[in-house]
């Protein structure tokens, strides 16, 4: 069995070579490239080389890793038509970094990680080395013209310590699927920074440092003080909330704390009442890392985009929106869970109790729109984004939390995705929609 998984992860390696044939192909050749390869491993492969599927992937061999592989590869070659030299590193991440981080820490032994005993310190820089080595090759196979700076090397070695982070979440969502995902998302979203616009807004960023600094240590005492976070919580509160300070300035940062205080009047409001039907927010309602990173890291990272950005006011209106979606749907949620009268399964519309995952009511639907409203009416009010923005934001806020509710409906039940998975969904998709809007419109 060990021999057969270390063959499997082998073969998850090597299959990562085709990665090179990107650079000489077309889309739409690159696409039917991988639909063969997704045919043949749902439908050839397991006749000729059964023995290197795992015992849970025979029983269902379409949704196994190896059919979601290819099929994650033409997700994003359809996604990035004309950026195959993006695909191109993101699959080497996958190919070397997930396979990697496999076989070092099923044969090597290291210290297990905190937030998921299964992974191990070991496997994950593994994946950070190997990934971040193979990214860096592809990106210099694909730009052999180009010189070696940082700004070239910094995407990939990025998008794989990302990328490795995320292998290492205690969910069940394939990795598969996940690891290319998140690697293609850092690679785009780093793409509007130029080396130019970076170097004239550091100085300004870095004067403020130490005052963002200071005053993100003092709230997140005083939020753990009021038992609205926990200690970890308020630690990766203080870190987000310098990140997005240095990168948008402090009336990012006045944002950010006017939706973390929306946000904590919807949780604590009719608590009581919550509590009692047990659907109440776990830790007497007080924040943990896991929500401070899934609520705002998407925020936190436009943030620094917008740093370096030659057109700034795009990842701003991302990271309006990330924050946006996600206060906006706690305030649904908990407003809902509280004093919603009838409460509906968005992908059924059959009557089900508060609390349930995937469920949505009138009230809380009507209260995170408001919500969104008003938070993205004070950051066009503060200058963070121009009026034309309020709207895009409220839709893509609005659609994140009624998609997320979806996918809580149909995947958390399973255990495919936590809470906290989907909050961090619903305010990618929150940035992603309003942007679309802000851009097209």
């Amino acid at each position: 069995m060990a021999s057969t998984e270390v063959g499997r992860q082998l073969v998850h390696i090597a299959v990562g070579a085709v990665a090179l044939t990107l650079r000489f192909l077309t889309w739409w050749q690159a696409a039917i490239l991988a639909t063969v390869a997704v045919a043949a491993n749902a439908l050839v492969l397991p006749r000729l080389a059964r023995s290197i599927y795992r015992p849970g992937d025979r029983r269902s061999t379409l949704t196994s890793g190896i059919v979601i592989y290819p099929l994650s590869i033409l997700a994003l070659i359809l996604a990035f038509p004309h950026r195959l030299d993006l695909v191109a590193v993101a699959w080497a991440i996958l190919a070397a970094g997930d396979g990697s981080a496999t076989l070092v820490g099923a044969h090597v032994g290291t210290a297990p990680l905190a937030w998921n005993p299964a992974k191990s310190w070991g496997g994950l820089l593994a994946f950070v080395v190997c990934g971040g080595a193979a990214g860096l090759g592809l990106t210099m196979w694909h730009h052999p013209d180009v010189d070696m700076t940082w700004s070239l090397a910094a995407p990939p070695i990025l998008a794989a310590v990302i990328a490795g982070f995320v292998e290492t979440a205690p969910i069940r969502l394939d990795d598969n699927f996940s690891v290319p995902v998140a690697a293609a998302a850092v690679l785009w979203s780093l793409a509007p920074v130029t080396p130019g616009a970076l170097s004239l807004s550091l100085p300004g960023a870095v004067s403020r440092l130490p005052g963002a600094l200071a005053l993100n240590l003092l709230v997140a005492a005083v939020a753990w003080r009021a038992r609205t976070v926990t200690p970890a919580g308020a630690i990766a509160g203080a870190c987000i909330g310098t990140a997005i300070c240095f990168g948008a300035g402090w009336t990012g940062w006045m944002l950010l704390f006017a939706s973390f205080a929306v946000a904590m009047v919807a949780t604590r409001a009719g608590f009581r009442r919550k509590a009692t039907l047990g659907i109440a927010e776990g830790h007497g309602g007080r924040r943990g890392v896991g929500n401070a990173v899934a609520n705002t890291a998407v925020g936190a990272w436009a943030a620094l985009i917008a740093l370096g950005a030659a057109r700034p006011e795009l990842p701003l209106v991302a990271m309006v929106a990330a924050l946006v979606a996600a206060s906006s749907d706690t305030v649904s949620s908990e407003v809902g869970k509280a004093w919603g009268r009838t409460t509906w399964l968005v992908t059924g519309f059959r009557p089900v109790p508060p609390g349930t995952s995937g469920a949505v009511s009138l009230e809380g639907t009507m209260a995170g729109m408001v919500a969104a409203l008003g938070l993205a009416a004070l950051a066009a009010a503060i200058g963070l984004v121009p009026a034309g923005a309020v709207l895009a934001v409220v839709i893509g806020a609005t659609l994140a939390s009624l998609a997320e509710s979806a996918l809580g409906a149909t995947l958390e039940a399973p255990g495919i995705l936590d809470n906290d998975a989907l909050n961090f969904v619903n305010s990618a998709l929150g940035a992603g929609v309003a942007l679309a809007v802000f851009t097209l419109v």
